[in-house]
């Protein structure tokens, strides 16, 4: 999760992460990139967390297009929507 934070800030980062956990971990910025605090990357991590999770409850495609395909797009909304108030965007 913090190397894709950190993507996510700076697509071009060059960096390794010594250690899992943000708050301790030791980051080496490598050819030229700017150093990123710890608090944005904290900051990115939270910002799509909810994005991880909904992805992990979603109906996989499949099982979508056959619900919008059975019941109608109105009832594949209602499927999703339950995801999302599950887990909204903050």
């Amino acid at each position: 999760m913090i190397s894709e934070a950190i993507i996510k800030i700076n697509a071009n980062a060059k960096f390794v992460i010594r250690g899992m956990d943000v708050n301790t971990c030791e980051i080496e910025w490598m050819e030229g990139t700017s150093e990123i605090s710890k608090d944005a990357i904290k900051a990115k991590i939270a910002e799509t967390e909810y994005q991880r999770k909904r992805l992990a409850e979603y109906p996989s495609m499949a099982d979508q297009l056959d619900d919008i395909y059975n019941n109608g797009i109105d009832e594949w909304k209602k499927t999703i929507k339950v995801v999302k108030d599950k887990y909204p965007k903050e």
